[in-house]
């Protein structure tokens, strides 16, 4: 069975930094993008916490995975780019 491609946690991190360390300094306070900055955030964070809960669901049932770091890394690619944004 062929691994199942997953982003590395190391993405999720440097966004979360990006824009805790950055972003947020830089819509100011008391600024009605300020919240939405906050909500970002939040979606990150609980979009990191559903893929660890995903790889452990995975390593409970044997699957493998593999982290990847872009999508020009992978052997196994089926699909070109465009076909990635296309609707399903």
């Amino acid at each position: 069975m062929e691994p199942i491609p997953l982003p590395s946690h190391i993405h999720y991190e440097l966004l979360l930094q990006l824009l805790e360390r950055q972003t947020v300094f830089a819509v100011g306070q008391r600024n009605p993008q300020q919240e939405q900055v906050h909500e970002l955030i939040i979606t990150l964070r609980k979009a990191l916490s559903q893929q660890k809960q995903l790889e452990e669901s995975c390593r409970r049932t044997e699957l493998p995975i593999e982290y990847r770091w872009s999508l020009n890394n992978s052997k196994s690619e089926k699909a070109a780019p465009s076909d990635l944004l296309k609707p399903q």
